[in-house]
């Protein structure tokens, strides 16, 4: 019976978020800030190349389970960043793919950078209703599958120094309208997302900084999102870290840098929400690789 209850949980939580999460809701986005904003592409002036895998809200059958491939590079000798990240998200009786593109054009100020960016793509979605009909095996609804193809494009700004950065982007500009099957369970629409970005290295000494940030989010129709964070380096190799995110969870935030190229990220998000008593958290990993781009090599903290 438990088990059912939560394979329920696990659908309506899907039937929810499926489009409000079309693009990956990740905990270690302060390390990885294309998957926010297009604009970051080619920030830290090597290529870059990440892959994370996500469990959501363990023990909820049906929970987001995310894979994520993300990479990005400036270009030599020229003001332009490329990226490009290629997402599976399977979310209950959905299984979301998408592929998008981003371009960067990095305009040099006074102090530091201002780079405009653009992503374009799409997201494929397949439904498997099939899998419902043991609850309710006499539905006609609950039948064969659903797809669903849904272009999409974004557009952001990122101000970067040295020790400050910020951002503001809105990765799906269309509002595409969501139909499941036949149109008879739902009709919906999806909504724009909003975020706000900042944070500063603060150089305590040669062996300690400190990095707070926080991101804003909104979606149209929905309150107002907030995390706040706190990063400790330590020695440029370490990265210890806390997050918390307005009414979802608390976060701690591990990253090893294992030498100039290879580092590994590791979050584990407790949460506060309603579902607590049903989960045991969520588990998100990540590896990233950097490859100097010339003579170029820089420790980016964001």
């Amino acid at each position: 019976m438990r088990r059912t209850i939560i394979f329920l949980i696990g659908f309506f939580i899907s039937s929810l978020t499926l489009q409000a999460q079309q693009r990956p809701v990740f905990s270690q986005y302060m390390f990885n800030g294309l998957v926010l904003n297009p604009a970051y592409a080619g920030n830290q002036k090597q290529w870059v190349l990440s892959m994370v895998h996500r469990d959501q809200w363990v023990n909820i059958e049906g929970a987001p389970k995310t894979q994520s491939l993300v990479t990005h590079t400036a270009l030599k000798d020229r003001p332009v960043g490329i990226g490009l990240i290629v997402s599976r998200d399977k979310i209950g009786i959905h299984d979301d793919y998408s592929i998008y593109g981003s371009y960067a054009y990095k305009l040099k100020l006074l102090v530091g950078t201002l780079s405009l960016g653009l992503q374009g793509g799409f997201n494929y979605t397949h439904s498997d209703f099939e899998a419902l009909r043991r609850f309710n095996p006499l539905d006609p609804t609950l039948t064969g599958n659903v797809t669903r193809f849904s272009p999409n494009f974004g557009t952001g700004a990122f101000y970067s120094n040295s020790t400050t950065y910020a951002g503001i982007s809105v990765p799906y500009l269309l509002n595409n309208k969501v139909y499941n099957k036949a149109d008879v369970l739902s009709q919906a629409k999806e909504r724009r997302y909003y975020f706000l970005t900042g944070g500063h290295v603060f150089t305590m000494n040669d062996f300690l900084k400190l990095k707070p940030s926080t991101l804003i989010r909104y979606q149209e129709g929905q309150p107002l999102g907030m995390d706040i964070n706190m990063n400790v380096y330590l020695q440029d190799v370490v990265n210890i870290g806390g997050s918390y995110r307005s009414g979802d969870s608390m976060i701690f935030l591990f990253e090893l840098l294992l030498n100039r190229s290879f580092s590994f990220g590791y979050a584990y998000d407790h949460t506060i929400s309603r579902i607590t008593s049903y989960t045991d958290g969520s588990h998100e990993f990540m590896i990233s690789y950097k490859l100097k781009i010339g003579d170029n090599y820089c420790h980016s903290y964001f």
